[in-house]
This record gives structure tokens, C-alpha cells and sequence, in this order.
């Protein structure tokens, strides 16, 4: 699944959302779905970032891309059931989404942490995605193999000191994929749901969580496409309910 090689065509007339596609693995992931043939949604809160991602898709002469401004910190359930009917309207379905966003918070102990920080990460980590879940899931049932990745990490498998809000959040994002994994999983529903650990990516927010370290030791998110190319495409249908990794342990 990591040496994954991705035909040119696998998303070739597919309709994916990806949030946090500003920037990061977000961004790559956009452009490289964009570059396999998917009409991307652009989802992410800084308008002049998306606009960038989307001047790159259609100069190299991919499908043209959609963007949608969202703030996760303030977006309401009626929010992402408005931009749910958008999408109906004008692409009739949803054949993948991509849940990247998220924020660090803070690293500290328990015992320190910000409460309102705790619950900022826990609703931009967690509800956001389950709302933008709950307004998606009638697009996706139109679809005919439809594929939604959670974002998780290694410290939201097995937690580690001073992660905070980020670690639960990510404990709960590993929830949420199980049970919409276990909801979808019949006959009459052409979703699967998995949950995808990047590991340690050359992003602004690894640099954050880990100031002292060199960032070139790490792989740019490039390099880690081969995963979000597999559990996105055609060729992993099936895997359902699983916790994924982008690089080997």
C-alpha cells in the first residue's frame, strides 16, 4: 500500500472534498488527487491559500477545482448542510472526502491546560469533521464506490504525555471512522470509511509540535501520496474500518 503506484486515470470523473487544502498534506493531497483526474472541492478557512492550490490545478491543466471557504471554528450545522445542497446542485454527488484539517492546540500537562483551548481543538478536531460527515453522507450514498479518510496520528492510537486535546481529539476521530465504518457496511451502501496516520510529515504543524527538530529528516507530504491515492481510488474497495499508515512503522 506505501509503494502503491496509482494509474494516471484512477480518480478520472470522481468529486472530492478535501479540508485543510490550503496548506500541508492538504494541499498535496488536492493537487495530487487533481493530477489522477478528480474534480477537487477546496475546503479551507484562508481564501488566499485555496485560490493558490487552485491556480496550480488548472495551470497544469487538471479538472477544474471548486473552492469553499469555511471557517471550522465557527461553521454551524446548517453551514455544512447548505454547502451539502450546493454540492448536489452542482455536482449531483460526492465520490470522496478527505478530512485533513486540524489544529495542535497546546502541549502542556493536563493539569495546565487552557480550557477554552481544549475545547477549540476538540470542536475544529472533532465535530467539525462530524458534521461535515453527517451533511455528506446522502452524496456519498449516490456515489458508486465512495471513499472517506479520516485524518488520525500516533499519538490518537496510543496516547503520549503532553499531547492534550490534540491526542483525545484524535482518539475521538478514530471513533467516529469505526462507527461510520460499521454504519455504512452493507448491501444497500457503497461507502467505506478508514483512518489514515500520516506519521511524521515535513508540515508547519510538525514544525510547531516539534521546534527543535531538523524538518528535513522527515518526508514531504510527496512522498506519502501512495496511501491517499489507494485508500481514495478504486482499488480499495473493501478495506473498510481499518487504521491505515502512510509510512512504514
Amino acid at each position: 500500500m506505501q509503494d502503491y503506484q496509482a494509474p494516471a486515470d484512477l480518480l478520472k470523473d470522481r468529486i472530492i472534498l478535501v479540508t485543510g487544502a490550503g496548506s500541508g498534506i492538504g494541499r498535496t493531497a488536492a493537487k495530487t488527487y487533481a493530477a489522477h483526474g478528480a474534480t477537487v472541492i477546496l475546503v479551507g478557512r484562508t481564501v488566499s491559500k485555496l485560490e493558490s492550490v487552485y491556480d496550480e490545478i488548472e495551470a497544469a491543466g487538471h479538472p477544474k477545482p471548486a473552492i469553499v471557504p469555511m471557517n471550522f471554528e465557527s461553521a454551524t450545522a446548517k453551514n455544512y448542510e447548505e454547502l451539502a445542497m450546493t454540492l448536489e446542485d452542482n455536482f449531483g454527488q460526492l465520490d470522496g472526502l478527505l478530512h485533513n484539517a486540524g489544529i495542535l492546540g497546546d502541549r502542556r500537562p493536563v493539569e495546565m491546560y487552557n480550557p477554552e483551548i481544549w475545547n477549540k481543538v476538540m470542536h475544529v478536531n472533532v465535530t467539525a469533521p462530524f458534521l461535515l460527515s453527517r451533511a455528506m453522507i446522502p452524496l456519498l450514498r449516490k456515489s458508486d464506490a465512495a471513499s472517506v479518510i479520516f485524518t488520525s496520528s500516533g499519538v490518537g492510537r496510543k496516547a503520549k504525555a503532553y499531547w492534550g486535546a490534540y491526542a483525545v481529539s484524535k482518539f475521538a476521530v478514530e471513533g467516529l471512522s469505526q462507527l461510520l465504518a460499521d454504519e455504512l457496511d452493507d448491501e444497500h451502501h457503497n461507502v467505506r470509511v478508514n483512518s489514515l496516520n500520516p506519521g511524521a510529515t515535513r508540515t508547519n504543524m510538525r514544525a510547531h509540535a516539534y521546534p527543535a527538530e531538523n524538518p528535513q529528516q522527515n518526508p514531504a507530504p510527496e512522498e506519502i501520496m501512495p496511501v491517499y491515492l489507494y485508500l481514495m481510488g478504486k482499488d480499495s474497495a473493501g478495506v473498510n474500518g481499518q487504521q491505515v499508515d502512510a509510512q512504514p512503522k
